[in-house]
C-alpha cells in the first residue's frame, strides 16, 4: 500500500473517531482511539514508537516518540491544540527524517470539523 493509500484509511479513521468523540478530550485519549481504529481496518500500527536521536557520537535512546507509525511509512502526530503552529509541523517534519518516513499527518482534535485540522506532511527525502 503506498503512503497516499494508507493516508486515506488514516484519515477516514480519524474522522470516525472525531464523529464519535468531538473535540474538547486530551490527545492520548484521541491516540488510543485511533489506534484502535487502525488495527480494527489491518493496519500495522505502533503506538508510541521510540525514535533515537544520534548527534555524532552520542545516542540518545530514547530520542523522540512518534505518536502513531503506521505500516513503518506513515508517522502521525496527534494534537488537541487551539490551533496548531509552526512548531508541531517542525515536530513532524524532524519525525520524518529521524525514521526517514516520506509522509507525516499532523492531526488536530480539537476543532469543530476535522477536515480543518489535518495537515499532510512530505518529507523530501
Amino acid at each position: 500500500m503506498t503512503e497516499n493509500e494508507l493516508s486515506h484509511k488514516i484519515i477516514g479513521c480519524a474522522l470516525k473517531v472525531h464523529t464519535e468523540l468531538g473535540p474538547g478530550l486530551l490527545e492520548n485519549a484521541y491516540e488510543e482511539c485511533l489506534f484502535y481504529e487502525l488495527v480494527q481496518v489491518g493496519l500495522k500500527t505502533e503506538k508510541q514508537k521510540a525514535l533515537p536521536l544520534v548527534y555524532y557520537k552520542v545516542k540518545l535512546e530514547p530520542g523522540y516518540r512518534i505518536d502513531l507509525l503506521v505500516e513503518n511509512k506513515v508517522v502521525v502526530e496527534i494534537k488537541a491544540v487551539e490551533a496548531l503552529n509552526d512548531v508541531h509541523l517542525a515536530q513532524v517534519l524532524t519525525y520524518l527524517k529521524l525514521s526517514k518516513c516520506k509522509l507525516g499527518l499532523l492531526i488536530n482534535f480539537n476543532v469543530k470539523s476535522l477536515k480543518s485540522g489535518i495537515k499532510r506532511v512530505a518529507n523530501n527525502i
